[in-house]
């Protein structure tokens, strides 16, 4: 009972990160065509743009956050963040150039890099067993983000592209203050750990890790997945509108469907699934359905099919957490906040290379002077990196923690 509120905290945090991504979706063809203008193709690799700048930060900053939050605690890195995260939204509704989108992006990716601390916090309050599940419900609440985000940035289009913001800023406020009353600090001086440069950066943390058995795989494994799974917020408002003549209500409305069973499967369907089938075989389910998923969504021309298909897909989405489980089972207790620094650099190095790759391939397809007319071209990527990902897991199977 005592951690129902830190919980509650945490879940609305990661809710609010995910509305970040998730709430500029639906407008971001109308913001960069009415900062910039050009054509659907340019706004698509401005896009792209965009999301590296954000990524590259949260690759950069994952390992020493998750490090700072190791020795000083995770209230203070968590506080902090919500702060600046409410001065990045004001800034996005004020923006009047491309390029100040970018900086105000870049200063999101640093505040976003402290997923890596709520994800250590929620390690604390969970015994080793519970953590596959607790950070099933990290996912349930990033999907719930996912669902508010586009909801409001359809709904709220209606009155400007820079509505949206407003009101993620006012949000964001109101669960600075919620968190300032009722968080507490899960570091004591048994876990407490110093601060090293060498391990806190993303090169360092990486190589430390990468000496315990299996997990170098794993990590590997959770990049080339995070790299696919990606291909969503990547390229979805420009798929379906060069491919259906979706409005940014329409897409706003599919994208909030999938998050929405994103948020069941991993709150819910999660549980169900590992006591099933174990985490391995959770993951092996879970590459496999991604595939089909893919597959399918490159080759469906019928607008209501996709809009039925994009909450199936989100059956998926257990590969995630069962890998996160996996991995934290096999490091220290004073050890969670580098771990998902790690883990948060790995999913921001998959968010710097997935956007650039996945709307370079989305442009080649639906230029003028495409040799196809493809634009589900992007989802065939994905489904290859979901080959990718099994080969290595499997291959490397007797290696992998239990």
């Amino acid at each position: 009972m005592k951690d129902r509120l830190p919980l509650t905290f945490i879940l609305i945090t990661m809710m609010i990160d995910a509305m970040g991504i998730g709430l500029i979706l639906p407008v971001l063809p109308s913001l960069i065509r009415e900062i910039d203008g050009g054509t659907l193709a340019s706004a698509a690799i401005w896009g792209g743009i965009l999301s590296f700048s954000y990524a590259v930060m949260q690759f950069l900053c994952g390992p020493t956050i998750g490090a700072l939050s190791d020795r000083f605690g995770r209230r203070p890195l968590l506080l902090s963040s919500l702060i600046v995260m409410v001065g990045y939204y004001v800034v996005m509704a004020m923006a009047g150039s491309i390029w100040l989108l970018i900086a105000a992006r870049i200063v999101g990716g640093i505040t976003a890099a402290t997923q890596a601390t709520a994800a250590a916090f929620m390690a604390d309050i969970s015994t080793k067993e519970q953590r596959a599940a607790r950070f099933g419900l990290i996912g349930a609440a990033f999907g719930m983000g996912f669902v508010l985000g586009p909801l409001i940035g359809g709904l709220l289009a209606q009155y400007g592209t820079r509505a949206p913001f407003w009101a993620a800023a006012a949000l964001t406020a109101a669960n600075l203050i919620f968190g300032a009353l009722v968080l507490p600090e899960t570091v004591t001086d048994k876990t407490r750990r110093a601060f090293r440069w060498r391990r806190a950066n993303p090169f360092g943390a990486f190589r430390q890790l990468g000496n315990l058995p299996g997990v170098r795989r794993l990590v590997v494994v959770f990049f080339l997945y995070q790299v696919a799974f990606n291909v969503y917020p990547a390229i979805w408002a420009f798929y379906t509108e060069a491919r259906f003549g979706w409005s940014p209500g329409m897409i706003g409305v599919s994208l909030a469907s999938f998050g929405i069973a994103m948020a069941f499967v991993q709150g819910v369907l999660i549980r169900l699934v590992l006591r099933w089938l174990g985490d391995r075989g959770t993951v092996i389910y879970g590459l496999c359905f991604n595939f089909c998923a893919f597959l399918a969504l490159a080759l469906v021309t019928d607008a209501t099919t996709a809009l039925i298909l994009m909450p199936i897909t989100a059956l998926g989405a257990v590969v995630t957490p069962a890998l996160q489980g996996m991995m934290s089972r096999s490091v220290a207790d004073n050890a969670q906040g580098e771990l998902q620094g790690v883990l948060a650099s790995a999913g921001a190095l998959a968010m710097i290379v997935s956007p650039v790759l996945m709307t370079q391939v989305f442009a080649l397809f639906t230029a003028p002077t495409a040799p196809v007319f493809m634009p589900g071209a992007p989802f065939l990527v994905s489904m290859v990196l979901m080959v990718a990902c099994t080969a290595v897991y499997l291959g490397g199977r007797r290696a992998v923690p239990a």
